[in-house]
């Protein structure tokens, strides 16, 4: 297989831990950047030339711990229309997250034992797949928030997320209890339903 084969099947991007996998040597990465075959999206992430570049896709394979959430898991999951003015992601505590932070990512931590409560694969709008929370864990997250809770976007999101057929209410309030904010999210529920 070669790499414009792997790019292809990868939706346009491939990696130099795929290349490597695939027992390609990853000189030759280099050399169809060279050539202009490939582009070089970010460090050992390739894409073809005509591939559209995926914000979120970049940003999980940088920085592979995090996990999108928030706003960002929010509009990745449909339930805005809100494209998020900055990435964010959640790692676990005591990362070490100034490279996130310069790369214009808001980043949040959360305790190990927290860390995978909801997590999920989605798929970005350029089809790619990545690491995100799902609903009931992003809106505790939201209520949850680092400071001030963005009425904006917590109460639409609330409300499309009653009316939703894919809503879990049980799954809602277990995670709300495990995050700290079962109080919170019983007061929007108790409003909205």
């Amino acid at each position: 297989m070669t790499l414009i084969e792997i790019a292809k099947g990868q939706n346009g991007y491939v990696s130099a831990s795929q290349v490597t996998a695939s027992g390609i040597p990853r000189r030759k990465l280099a050399e169809a950047v060279d050539r202009g075959e490939l582009v070089q999206v970010g460090r050992g992430l390739y894409a073809l030339p005509e591939t559209w570049e995926d914000p979120y896709l970049a940003a999980q394979h940088r920085f592979s711990r995090g996990v999108f959430s928030d706003e960002t898991a929010l509009f990745l999951h449909g339930m805005t229309d809100r494209a998020p003015f900055s990435l964010t992601m959640t790692f676990p505590r005591g990362y070490n997250a100034t490279p996130v932070r310069e790369a214009g990512i808001v980043c949040r931590t959360c305790a190990d034992e927290v860390l995978e409560l909801g997590l999920v694969e989605l798929t970005t709008q350029h089809n790619n797949i990545v690491r995100a929370y799902n609903l009931e864990r992003t809106l505790c997250d939201l209520v949850r928030g680092q400071g001030t809770v963005d009425s904006q976007v917590v109460i639409p999101a609330m409300r499309a997320y009653v009316k939703s057929s894919k809503r879990d209410v049980e799954k809602l309030v277990e995670y709300a209890r495990r995050l700290g904010v079962e109080k919170k999210i019983r007061n929007y529920l108790e409003v909205l339903l």
